[in-house]
């Protein structure tokens, strides 16, 4: 498939750090949990992410002294809005559209990246954060903000070692940090330790939001289903797919310009892609396994290549499917912002003949499911 080439991001580009935001306990234990094996040219992010969190931590525990009592008590009175799906299919479109519902709550870039303060010191550093993030993402081009809607899968990585995103920080580990996606041979104290760090973020989320029902989008959580049910046996679910032939390519691609400015360590992309190759089985796999379990009228499932053509229509279907309210409220929003999105043409691919043997070995059973032809 791909050749084994060396990625090597720019060793002072430090600003797209997710470490930065997580607290001193939880980078020692990634630190610890490597071995503190970094590579030589990466120190100036270890340097910098280790700083900024040492800064923030005085931030931190006043945060937790004024507020940890308010959200322990704190009840998620609606169940979450789960949006999952692979990486590169299309959730985030989901997601950005749906948060214009101000009836939900949702994680902005802002709680995502730094989930300890965002409660006491939001003007202190959602400008810092403001003025280090670029306008768009470095893969997409897709708008970013610091209140704009994002994954908090991130913030959970800040609290606790096990979240998918330190895998792509310490590549040489990423398959240890797969399996916090699948939650597979993973001991009983992990999962009590992630689910009480999920809860306590969620509540967090919700005293800030004034007890909204959260929308939250998470690619990690297609391979979650039975856990977030034990959590939250209501929760509802939107799951997007997309053509495996196109998803392989697109996330080559994320991959190749994502983890170079992530890592602390240096990676290849073959081993990248042999790691994305087995996950996103092992996440299907999971995920159909488990989507049985959602009660009937809490799933509904979205093909990509329809929601970018039509995108209000579907929106409109997930109203109906899950028994939302509010849809003609927000029609206009959902419109206008569809029509920003319009010129937004998704790429095509020439599926080489090496790609369609190895996803006919390893995918052929979720294009099965999905009715794709191969």
């Amino acid at each position: 498939m791909t050749k084994p080439l060396q990625l090597h991001g720019n060793v002072f580009d430090v600003k797209y750090e997710p470490l930065a935001g997580a607290s001193v306990t939880n980078l020692l234990r990634l630190y610890a949990q490597n071995k503190f094996l970094i590579s030589v040219r990466y120190m100036p992010r270890m340097l910098y992410a280790t700083a900024l969190s040492s800064i923030i931590a005085p931030f931190r525990l006043k945060e937790n002294i004024q507020f940890n009592k308010s959200i322990k008590q704190t009840e998620i009175k609606h169940p979450p809005l789960f949006i999952t799906g692979h990486w590169r299919s299309g959730t985030t479109y989901i997601h950005n559209m749906l948060s214009l519902d101000n009836t939900f709550g949702y994680c902005s870039t802002f709680t995502a990246t730094v989930p300890g303060v965002f409660l006491g010191s939001e003007k202190i550093f959602k400008p810092v954060l403001a003025a280090s993030i670029t306008p768009k993402r470095p893969m997409d081009d897709v708008p970013m903000g610091t209140d704009l809607p994002q994954e908090e899968e991130y913030a959970i990585g800040a609290f606790i070692p096990y979240a998918y995103y330190n895998g792509w920080i310490f590549p040489k580990n990423m398959g240890f940090y797969n399996s916090f996606v699948t939650m597979e041979h993973v001991s009983k104290d992990v999962i009590d330790e992630w689910k009480k760090a999920y809860l306590y973020f969620l509540k967090k989320l919700t005293y800030y939001r004034n007890g909204k029902r959260l929308i939250l989008k998470n690619p990690a959580h297609t391979a979650r289903i039975k856990l977030l049910l034990e959590m939250f046996p209501d929760a509802q679910f939107i799951n997007i797919y997309r053509n495996p032939y196109h998803l392989y390519y697109s996330m080559m691609r994320f991959l190749r310009i994502v983890v170079p400015i992530y890592c602390i360590q240096k990676s290849d992309m073959q081993t990248l892609e042999g790691h994305m190759l087995d996950l996103y089985a092992q996440m299907y796999k999971k995920y159909f396994e488990e989507r049985t379990l959602i009660p009937k009228g809490n799933l509904v499932e979205i093909k990509y290549e329809d929601f970018i053509q039509n995108p209000l229509e579907n929106i409109e279907k997930i109203y109906t499917t899950l028994g939302l309210k509010d849809f003609e409220a927000s029609k206009k929003s959902f419109s206008d912002y569809a029509t920003t999105q319009k010129f937004f043409k998704a790429s095509t691919y020439d599926v080489e003949p090496v790609v369609k043997d190895t996803l006919h070995n390893k995918w052929k059973f979720v294009f099965d499911k999905f009715g794709y032809e191969m």
